[in-house]
């Protein structure tokens, strides 16, 4: 304890750095009971490469993706008498189509589990750069309230054809939103999606994880962030801890802000997928805040006080 279920590499994401069995050596040694690893699902359009990825074919991706698979598998054998490791991915929705990749990758994978995630609104990518948010907004003609209703609309669609183990980022459309400007998440029209949203991941058993890379992308709250995520608790939600790291560097990144924010929003139990009798499931943790892990890694929550969240 704790645990992230959402970790990515350089070894097999281009906008990551280092290699996986760096960031399954830094979990281990900073006492980390599960280690979900989740990188991303293939994408097969060439239109939907990033730059950084301009040396690559469609193909390329794939075969990044099975070698990653047999890395993982090889990194959970090695470590297993030091730490649970799960292999999972982190999904697109480009198209209905990438929905059928991602089930038949799965299947042919046999992967642990899924981290719902939504990068892209209308085929559009959502949070590689301000400029390419801006060019979302530009497109529903800056109407943001149009903007949050799709992306919370296209996510109820991936949940539904995927039923992911885990939310990721569940509001990840507020990226580079400014604070300047109204949240559309105050309007009705938008808060009703989200909320359905919430309703309906509770409704299959999902487990949203409270994301701690918001922090660095300079939000004031992780993922998501305290109003909705409050509203995710009342209605009895269950959440798990996500660093989203990029690396070894950014194992646990931030979870001293993340132990304070949910201390401040009165979180003590957390969930954790494991693999019990065969069968990754969902487990609880009770007081998982007041777990040794945090003062094993100095980490205290409370000094940071919500004057900095």
């Amino acid at each position: 304890m704790p645990f992230t279920f959402h970790a990515h590499s350089g070894q097999f994401c281009r906008h990551a750095s280092g290699d996986l069995e760096g960031v399954v050596l830094t979990a281990i040694s900073k006492r980390m009971l599960v280690l979900g690893l989740s990188e991303h699902i293939p994408r097969s359009r060439p239109q939907d490469l990033y730059p950084e990825e301009s040396d690559l074919t469609t193909h390329d991706l794939h075969q990044v993706f099975s070698d990653y698979v047999t890395e993982a598998r090889r990194l959970r054998d090695k470590y297993s008498d030091q730490i649970e490791i799960l292999i999972g991915a982190e999904t697109e929705y480009i198209t209905r189509a990438t929905l059928e990749e991602v089930k038949q990758l799965q299947t042919k994978y046999s992967l642990d589990y899924l981290v719902g995630s939504l990068h892209h609104i209308d085929e559009m990518p959502l949070d590689f750069s301000q400029e390419k948010y801006d060019q979302i907004v530009d497109r529903f003609g800056g109407d943001r309230a149009a903007m949050f209703s799709r992306y919370f609309d296209q996510q109820l669609e991936l949940m539904q054809e995927l039923r992911p183990a885990v939310i990721g980022h569940f509001d990840l459309v507020r990226i580079f939103h400014p604070q300047a400007i109204e949240d559309p998440l105050v309007l009705a029209e938008v808060r009703q999606r989200a909320s359905r949203n919430i309703d309906y991941a509770i409704s299959y058993g999902a487990i949203f994880e409270v994301n701690s890379r918001a922090w660095k992308k300079g939000l004031r709250d992780a993922y998501p962030q305290r109003d909705l995520l409050r509203e995710i608790l009342d209605k009895g939600g269950r959440v798990t801890l996500s660093d989203d790291s990029h690396g070894a560097k950014d194992v646990c990144m931030h979870y001293d802000r993340l132990l304070a924010y949910l201390q401040e929003l009165g979180v003590h139990d957390l969930h954790y997928l494991s693999r019990v009798d065969g069968r990754v499931q969902a487990l609880l943790m009770e007081r998982a805040t007041e777990h040794d892990f945090w003062s094993a890694n100095g980490l205290t929550g409370k000094e940071i006080g919500s004057s900095q969240l």
